[in-house]
């Protein structure tokens, strides 16, 4: 296991640093209560799919405009527009009970179902932070930045499920109780605008690339990396859609639906499966300097997917738990190692809109699953299959990824073409 030091670090990227760890610990908050406040406000297990299915293809539009344009517009002018946008989706879900206008704050604003990254914020941090740490660190820093986000998500479910939990016991409604969590995301917002308004201009591109081939009409934010990113887009976006069958807001109504499990169990649960899912990444640096980026990817998330399939096959939920925390305990070595892939393989200039379009496949990928596992909860005899179809999609995934670019693996020439910043270089 590889240490950072954070005191060596550059302020920015502490900066950057506690901003993943406030907003990811704001999606695991949500993500425990998100499904049990929908169905509280009387919305029907099919139209709950529906709405986090649309909360996922509403937020790819603006999000991928903000991840294209930042690397010309400005990163840390983007970081704050999605701040605030998750500001509006949050206060419009505490307020609203009409779907329709629920459905038009999900896909104006910010909202994450899943308990990971939504919006435009992770392809612009992972933009900023490989313009000032060297190549050779990479992998390492993004192991750590997955490492803080995944503890972050487990303490926000955490106390998600135990504050529901303690705030009924004192007498209030469900409902109530999951409301003031639903408007403590949106707090949780308005302080992540304020420190992105901190991050200085280091973060911004800095490219030996001339200003001319940077404004020749690029499509997408993208021009000599377009192949490759596209390539890696399709498989990532079926990646995510295996995924989306699984998002955790959907594990955690599973169990709820399986095993009666009650919120602050939940919670635990999801704590724990975080905390593992974490540690694994780091494992990723290591492994990927003996075998590669792809080998890693790969070898790592293949067990992983086996042990997904086979969650529902345990006859009670302490044995269910078990499986779910083992796939979590290795099921993450594969997400550094793809960030780092993926801006190794682009040019400097053109990161945030790679990591953007491969972001937005993503989130297409994982936004279609909703509306799928909605019809399938509704029926008793139907309630595994989703965990069935994500693992299965999810082994074709690696096998597609593996056969596609096992023999494309960033060189030498990926370290000397890029920018080496001295500031965080540690």
């Amino acid at each position: 296991m590889a240490w950072l030091n954070f005191r060596a670090l550059a302020s920015d990227v502490r900066l950057l640093f506690a901003t993943r760890v406030l907003r990811m610990f704001a999606y695991g908050l949500l993500s425990v209560v998100l499904a049990l406040y929908l169905s509280q406000i009387g919305l029907s297990t099919r139209r709950i799919g529906a709405l986090l299915s649309l909360t996922l293809l509403g937020d790819t539009v603006i999000s991928l405009w903000m991840t294209t344009s930042a690397d010309l517009r400005g990163r840390r002018k983007m970081l704050i527009g999605g701040a605030l946008l998750m500001v509006l989706a949050g206060v419009i879900f505490a307020l609203s009970r009409n779907y329709w206008v629920l459905l038009m704050a999900a896909i104006i604003g910010v909202i994450s179902p899943s308990g990971y990254e939504v919006g435009p914020f992770l392809p612009i941090e992972q933009a900023a932070l490989s313009e000032i740490i060297a190549p050779a660190q990479r992998t390492g820093v993004f192991a750590w930045y997955n490492l803080v986000g995944s503890f972050a998500v487990g303490i926000g479910t955490l106390a998600g499920g135990g504050l529901a939990q303690g705030l009924r016991s004192f007498g209030l409604e469900p409902l109530t109780a999951y409301q003031l969590i639903v408007i403590m995301y949106a707090g949780v917002g308005l302080l992540l605008a304020f420190l992105f308004s901190q991050v200085s201009a280091s973060v911004e591109i800095r490219s030996t690339t001339s200003l001319d081939s940077r404004l020749a009409k690029p499509f997408l934010g993208l021009q000599q990396s377009k192949k490759v990113v596209f390539k890696l887009s399709a498989l990532f976006g079926l990646d995510a859609f295996a995924g989306g069958f699984v998002m955790q807001s959907l594990l955690a109504y599973w169990f709820h639906l399986r095993f009666g499990l009650d919120p602050a169990r939940l919670g635990a649960i999801f704590f724990g499966a975080n905390l593992l899912a974490g540690i694994s990444a780091l494992s990723a640096t290591k492994i990927a300097a003996r075998i590669g980026l792809i080998n890693t990817m790969v070898f790592t998330h293949l067990p992983s997917n086996l042990l997904l399939i086979l969650v529902p096959l345990m006859p009670n939920a302490t044995l269910a738990i078990i499986v779910l925390l083992l796939r979590f305990s290795i099921s993450q070595m594969d997400v550094p190692t793809r960030q780092a892939y993926t801006v190794s393989v682009v040019q400097p200039n053109e990161r945030s809109a790679a990591a953007g379009v491969t972001g937005i496949a993503r989130t297409i990928g994982a936004g279609i699953s909703p509306v799928i596992v909605g019809s399938l909860f509704a029926t008793a005899a139907l309630v595994n299959v989703p965990l069935f179809l994500a693992g299965g999609l999810k082994v074709v995934y690696d096998v597609l990824l593996y056969r596609s670019f096992k023999s494309t693996e960033p060189g030498e020439q990926e370290t000397r073409r890029s920018p080496g910043h001295s500031s965080g270089d540690q």
